[in-house]
């Protein structure tokens, strides 16, 4: 079987969180085809995105993601005739197709919240926030489909409660990077609970003000705000530090390797946020051995079971009572070992699996064009 797997959202700058679950779905599909006996080719649309690839992968260069030929991708994938198409995102176009095809709809969060990131084109922008007013488009989207990807049992719930789609439903669950092995030789995870450690966004439904009205209520310590944020953004969030609680430090953006060393260093995950498609920083953050505190909602309940403690996303006061019973060393390891026992069960090489499944799954009516065509060449 021809898998031509599309790697166009691989970002050659810093990951997001689409980015990330592309390439490391790349790599671990890459690793375990062979023996399904599956050739796996990646669709790229830099040439700065084929180093970011396993080594040795073959590879396909088409057009962006973004360019206004999206809607007409089958038609080009058609000339290489393979056997199906996997796409981490749900946008890739399928009129005309002659292949399978698995597309991926993470959650729904932006039925919620329409604002679409800022780096797209405006007329992406403005596509984006027309296509989420009903689930219409987005129906017939994933419809079109012959098998639709999530990453977590939250959204499929979610998308089984709005009818989203007519087509199966498959959990290919996202999974946390190892930082460990970012960690400079010799350095460990020292627990603790001085340093409070939130990786996201500035939007506002991931209400990092209750983090730092949480943070008023715990001198001493340390609230870190790793990504990078706006001038304006800063300044309000800014407007609400108590400068008799714990320091808040907004460090504007951080590399893996940093974001890996605050965490070993007494921390503590936190995140306040009131709606989350997955929530991959709480399962970094169990992986390394660091305990979160975050919002008592689903996804996070799934994603970090008894490895966090819980509490409600206004509650800035129930915020520091989670932060202090960390404090506490028998509670700390207590929640440490639930959660590194509860995040095993995430992993790459099982994603790859799974969706690897859903391949041999689709329907067979394409199978067998690759012994009746000749060779294709590819770079």
């Amino acid at each position: 079987m021809r898998l031509l797997f599309d790697a166009r959202y691989i970002r050659t700058d810093f990951h997001d969180g689409i980015s990330r679950y592309s390439a490391e779905l790349a790599a671990a599909v890459f690793a375990e085809a062979p023996a399904r006996g599956v050739e796996v080719v990646f669709l790229v649309w830099d040439a700065a995105q084929i180093p970011l690839l396993p080594e040795g992968a073959r590879t396909l260069t088409i057009h962006a993601p973004t360019s206004a030929r999206e809607s007409f991708t089958a038609l080009l994938l058609n000339r290489y005739r393979p056997d199906a198409v996997f796409s981490p995102m749900q946008t890739i176009g399928s009129l005309g197709r002659r292949f399978g095809l698995i597309l991926t709809l993470h959650d729904t969060i932006y039925y919620r919240h329409r604002t679409p990131p800022r780096d797209l084109p405006w007329y992406v922008r403005v596509g984006w926030r027309l296509f989420h007013l009903s689930y219409v488009p987005q129906r017939l989207t994933l419809n079109a489909a012959d098998t639709v990807t999530t990453v977590s049992e939250t959204s499929a719930a979610e998308f089984a409660r709005v009818r989203l789609t007519k087509r199966p439903v498959i959990v290919v669950p996202n999974a946390p990077q190892r930082l460990a092995a970012l960690l400079p030789a010799g350095v460990s995870v020292e627990p603790g609970a001085e340093n409070l450690v939130y990786m996201g966004s500035f939007m506002p439904y991931k209400n990092v003000e209750t983090l730092i009205r949480a943070a008023a209520l715990l001198p001493g310590r340390t609230l870190h705000l790793l990504s990078r944020i706006s001038p304006a953004r800063r300044a309000e969030l800014e407007a609400l530090v108590d400068p008799a609680g714990a320091t808040v430090e907004f460090h504007g953006g951080v590399t893996d390797a940093e974001y890996a060393a605050l965490l070993a260093d007494h921390a503590v995950l936190v995140s306040a946020s009131l709606d989350e498609g997955y929530g991959l920083p709480v399962a970094e953050a169990l992986e390394l051995g660091v305990p979160a505190v975050v919002t008592d909602m689903p996804i996070f309940r799934e994603v970090a079971g008894g490895g966090a403690r819980y509490a409600e996303g206004m509650d800035a006061e129930a915020f520091a009572g989670g932060i202090r019973s960390l404090d506490d060393p028998a509670t700390r390891a207590a929640v440490i070992d639930a959660g590194t026992a509860h995040i095993a069960r995430f992993s790459w090489p099982r994603s790859a699996d799974v969706l690897l499944d859903a391949l041999a799954a689709l329907p067979h009516r394409r199978r067998g064009a690759a012994r009746r065509r000749g060779a294709v060449r590819w770079r």
